[in-house]
């Protein structure tokens, strides 16, 4: 395998598990907040999606790219009025496939600047590469927040 097909096949497998963990719910399961946090199951798949199309945008075209992308650190996680989990899947694979046609194209070794964040070390920069390795880890966080929702909701596992 080449290094662009193992980027792909670890995205696929992570989204794999998050699409699994919200097989078969309703829009009202899916709207659950079931544990101490605010999380539901519909604001993971579309704080997913989002990010997904935020660090793709910083990897083709750095932090200017990346601003272009809004991201609504308070709304974010929830599932907006009216939205379907349906709608939500589709969002998520229509994000999905964006973000691997970017790892089919771009230099992996081209690096940009972060943009300015507390969060971020001061002029770090970093390759496309390391970000489609932050949107595994990213992806893998969120699978498992999901698992822990619906093994709370119905006891369906996603692994184990």
């Amino acid at each position: 395998m080449t290094e662009r097909a193992d980027l792909l096949a670890s995205l696929q497998r992570h989204r794999g598990f998050l699409l699994f963990t919200v097989g078969g719910l309703t829009d009202e399961q899916a709207r659950l907040t079931p544990t101490a946090s605010a999380l539901c199951l519909g604001g993971l798949l579309r704080h997913v999606a989002t990010i997904e199309r935020s660090w793709s945008a910083f990897a083709a075209g750095g932090a200017e790219g990346m601003a272009s992308v809004e991201v609504d650190w308070v709304t974010g996680f929830q599932m907006p009025p009216g939205a379907t989990l349906a709608d939500l899947v589709a969002d998520f694979e229509a994000a999905a496939a964006e973000t691997d046609a970017l790892v089919e194209k771009l230099d992996l070794d081209t690096a940009h600047p972060l943009p300015t964040a507390p969060w971020f070390e001061p002029g770090a920069s970093w390759t496309v590469r390391r970000v489609f390795l932050h949107l595994i880890a990213e992806i893998s966080q969120h699978s498992g927040h999901a698992d822990i929702l619906r093994e709370t909701i119905d006891g369906q596992k996603t692994m184990g």
